[in-house]
């Protein structure tokens, strides 16, 4: 279990890292929108590569950041389910449904989007946009963020066994109950035993 928790830790910092500093594309995007309609406006002037150009970066940011975004427990849940159910309970739900549903999940969008990037890659696929950039790049941050996605939903389920085997605290706190909360909880399961 210690080397699957030292992996974890490697793959944790890679989409740390690569979570915190992709957020900066979004100021680089704005920056091309903005100069692309002052320029339209101002010159009657404007470029399809820069509009792409745009929707590349977005794209990259919102599939970058999807792993880092799991590894911080931030993903939608039904929070008024989630937090009338026990701790353990919860962490038996997200160790099942990693395993049972994002896992699989991720890995058939690895396996489906490395031939569809190859394809671009190889022929040079072009914009069909007059004056439109290469569409490769854009195939690759799809098949980089699912490859992401998935080294961090086996992060997670390593993490999620560990904490569920006492091996580990929880790495993920802020998404607990206060103790309050989680005892009136437990009470109230055992009353209805």
């Amino acid at each position: 279990m210690a080397g699957l928790l030292a992996l974890s830790r490697l793959v944790d910092r890679i989409t740390g890292f690569i979570g915190k500093n992709v957020s900066w594309l979004i100021l680089v995007a704005v920056l091309i929108s903005a100069g692309n309609a002052s320029m339209r406006k101002a010159f009657d002037i404007s470029s399809n590569a820069w509009l792409e150009a745009q929707w590349y970066l977005y794209g990259t940011v919102f599939m970058l950041a999807a792993a880092y975004t799991l590894r911080q427990n931030e993903h939608i849940r039904i929070d008024i389910v989630s937090n009338r159910l026990s701790k353990r309970t919860r962490d038996w739900i997200d160790l099942l449904c990693h395993v049972f549903f994002l896992l699989p999940f991720a890995a058939l969008l690895v396996y489906l989007c490395w031939p569809w990037f190859m394809l671009s890659y190889n022929s040079g696929e072009m914009s069909s946009n007059s004056g439109g950039l290469i569409i490769w790049p854009a195939k690759g941050m799809v098949l980089l963020g699912f490859i992401l996605l998935l080294a961090q939903a086996l992060s997670e389920i390593v993490k999620r066994a560990a904490v569920i085997m006492g091996v580990i605290d929880d790495p993920s706190p802020q998404h607990d109950l206060p103790p309050a909360a989680e005892a009136a909880i437990e009470m109230e399961g055992e009353r209805r035993d």
